[in-house]
């Protein structure tokens, strides 16, 4: 009987139902887009952290770069020798630490000894600087000019110049390359934890001191290099035995070394910048973050929350008006769509009361008539969720089909970045930042879907319960008041 009825009423008042559900539609609707763009958003950042921090790590330990304390500017020099054979080509490579100052080796084992790390390893960041090309040397040309003798019968006599040098010259090509020194032991955390080796291998445990290399992939594409190519740095030969893809965006670093390789070319023994840490509960991050700073002194800890902090571009503004404006937005409209359906089915009792009258006047109870009005309400609800669920999961899918690109800039925090990695600073280079260009997605999840039917259900209850309200109120004299 109830459903039977109930059937009847809901055709009987399409016109009223289709315009409840659809404002129920377009507010759901409008809070699934706001969770599925927000969701992409935070997808977005996460692949931006990831391009600097690694794969599972979690934070990062550093040391600030001081002033130096001798006459030295600490910017890179080269000598070349100009008396050479003309066009002899000379070349120079010049290779710095980058990042924060260097720390002791022996502190990663410290840091993976405290309390909540489930472990460390550490990574020595250079850049390096290369100059090559040659010096032209001129020629001395000797220029006679004329000169005139005065006198009787004077003549003209010849008197030679001081000569010019006319030619010459320089030529020089300045490159300038990262590279990144890797604990071979544990791949799992550091710099090549966030790319996977699309060809050729990654390094072994027993090449700690090897003479090989893997090169990113944009980098081996821009100098044509492959596996088994080989290149030098500083004089010393490497071959090149795998080549890495970053999971999310072309990564600031180009060249990867065993970790003994990198501190000796930059004269840097038992020394790292950079300590990646891996914490046991991701939800303890800033205990251990705490922990850190109090029993290792003097370093910098950052966390993915510090360096999401310094994450500006359009990427930024986007996340802050889906996380702020957006969510705003889509409380209003929803409350707004409540509102309108309580209202609407209130005003269509109202206009109900010889029916509702006459049901109470043939035995209907008061609760009886409630419930009606209540389960018409939920259905025109549930109406309303599936159609703001196609209207969310289209907006969604459109996003998503367009993927609009997204800046992200990173800037540098602390001693020299994120763990002083590429894009780090060091000197000449505190004021870089990382520039990338991320897709935008929009992901609906299952927990976005159940809230779109919670909504749906809630607004029924919302509008049924006045309508209800109003029902149970009504005495069987109104509907005999009412017969003309």
């Amino acid at each position: 009987m109830f459903g039977i009825y109930l059937k009847r009423e809901l055709s009987r008042r399409k016109k009223a139902a289709l315009v409840i559900a659809m404002g129920l539609a377009l507010g759901i609707a409008l809070v699934i887009t706001v969770n599925s763009v927000s969701a992409g958003m935070q997808q977005a950042q996460d692949k931006v952290l990831k391009s600097l921090y690694g794969l599972g790590t979690d934070m990062t330990v550093t040391k600030a770069r001081t002033a130096p304390t001798d006459n030295s500017s600490g910017r890179p020099n080269f000598e070349f020798d100009a008396k050479s054979d003309d066009d002899e080509e000379q070349s120079s490579d010049r290779v710095m630490t980058q990042g924060g100052q260097a720390l002791k080796s022996s502190l990663v084992e410290k840091v993976a000894a405290q309390k909540g790390v489930a472990s460390a390893v550490g990574a020595l960041t250079l850049n390096v600087t290369k100059v090559n090309g040659s010096f032209t040397q001129g020629q001395a040309q000797n220029q006679e000019q004329g000169q005139t003798q005065g006198g009787p019968g004077g003549g003209t006599s010849g008197s030679t110049a001081q000569p010019q040098v006319q030619g010459g010259g320089a030529s020089f090509d300045v490159n300038s390359y990262s590279v990144a020194g890797v604990d071979v032991a544990d791949q799992t955390l550091g710099p090549l934890a966030g790319s996977e080796i699309t060809s050729g291998k990654t390094f072994t445990a027993a090449q700690t001191n090897a003479k090989v290399a893997v090169l990113s992939k944009s980098y081996a594409k821009e100098n044509e290099y492959k596996v088994g190519s080989t290149f030098k740095i500083s004089g010393t030969k490497y071959t090149v035995i795998g080549i890495a893809t970053p999971d999310s965006s072309d990564a600031g670093t180009d060249v990867y070394l065993p970790l003994k390789q990198a501190q000796t070319l930059a004269d840097a023994k038992d020394q790292v910048t950079t300590i990646y840490v891996k914490a046991t509960d991701s939800k303890q991050i800033e205990t251990v973050k705490s922990t850190i700073q109090k029993n290792i002194s003097g370093t910098t800890v950052t966390t993915s929350a510090d360096l999401a902090d310094t994450v500006s571009g359009s990427l930024s503004t986007a996340s802050n008006l889906a996380t702020s404006v957006g969510k705003w937005l889509s409380v209003a409209v929803l409350v707004a769509a409540f509102l309108v359906a309580a209202l609407l089915t209130s005003s269509a009792v109202s206009r109900r009361v010889r029916e509702f009258g006459t049901l109470k006047a043939l035995g209907w109870p008061s609760r009886r008539v409630t419930r009606q009005v209540v389960g018409e309400s939920i259905v025109n609800g549930l109406l309303g969720g599936a159609l703001g669920i196609a209207l969310g999961l289209a907006a969604a899918y459109t996003v998503t089909a367009i993927s609009p690109k997204l800046t992200a800039q990173l800037g540098s925090t602390g001693g020299g970045g994120m763990g002083g990695g590429p894009g780090g600073g060091g000197p000449g280079q505190q004021a870089t930042q990382n520039t990338m260009e991320i897709a935008l997605s929009a992901p609906v999840s299952l927990t976005t879907i159940a809230l779109a039917v919670g909504l749906a259900v809630a607004g029924g209850l919302i509008a049924g319960a006045m309508g209800g309200w109003r029902a149970s109120r009504m005495r069987p004299a109104d509907a005999l008041r009412s017969v003309s």
